[in-house]
């Protein structure tokens, strides 16, 4: 059982496997030119227009955080954090490492499913460039700058890493460089993560009042 940094690498090496085989397999995905995808309808009402996908995405991440955090609390989280601890001492203590994988990973796979389909919905069209492996580590990167096991976090450092490269354009072409710096001077200072080392910070406030 793979474990640590070598699991990472699994993951992406399978993502890199998916993407190619998703290029190539143009009878059904369309190859390297893609497919188009006919519009999202609910209950017969056809889903368009900015604000009304504006809200249903907003509702649906509302959705998607409270089931996160219930997981969590619940004794499947519990476990997943002792792996997360120590996968040893989590084995010791009974907790079966292999089976809490293998489902955290079909729940990612259910939570990563139902946005893939609503951003191809929301396109009307979508190619294997959404599956490529400079995306997969854009998605890692916004899980690390947010902060890892924070389910806060990951929407954090994904709104965060959205909308930072539009607010850069004011640099111009120092824009790249002033973002590398911001991501460097984040990892150094806030290893953690931005909102663990954020919330790690107001206990401390308190008790010294």
């Amino acid at each position: 059982m793979l474990r640590g940094h070598y699991l990472a690498m699994a993951t992406l090496g399978m993502g890199i496997i998916i993407s190619i085989v998703i290029a190539n397999e143009d009878r059904l995905t369309g190859g390297p030119d893609g497919m188009a995808v006919p519009p999202l309808s609910l209950l017969g009402y056809r889903l368009a227009g900015e604000r009304l996908w504006y809200w249903v995405v907003g509702a649906l991440l509302v959705f998607a955080v409270w089931l996160a955090q219930n997981l969590v609390e619940s004794p499947h989280g519990r476990a997943l954090r002792a792996l997360h601890t120590s996968e040893i001492g989590a084995e010791v203590a009974g907790i079966d490492s292999a089976r809490h994988k293998v489902r955290v990973f079909v729940i990612s796979a259910v939570y990563a499913a139902f946005a893939g389909s609503l951003t191809a919905h929301y396109a009307g069209f979508i190619t294997p460039t959404k599956v490529t492996f400079f995306h997969s580590i854009e998605l890692v990167t916004m899980v690390v700058f947010g902060g890892m096991a924070s389910t806060f976090g990951a929407v954090v450092g994904a709104a965060v890493l959205t909308t930072l490269p539009q607010a850069l354009t004011l640099f111009e072409e120092y824009e790249m460089v002033v973002f590398g710096a911001v991501m460097m001077l984040t990892m150094i200072f806030m290893p953690k993560g931005l909102v663990p080392t954020i919330a790690a910070r107001f206990p401390n406030r308190r008790a010294n009042e």
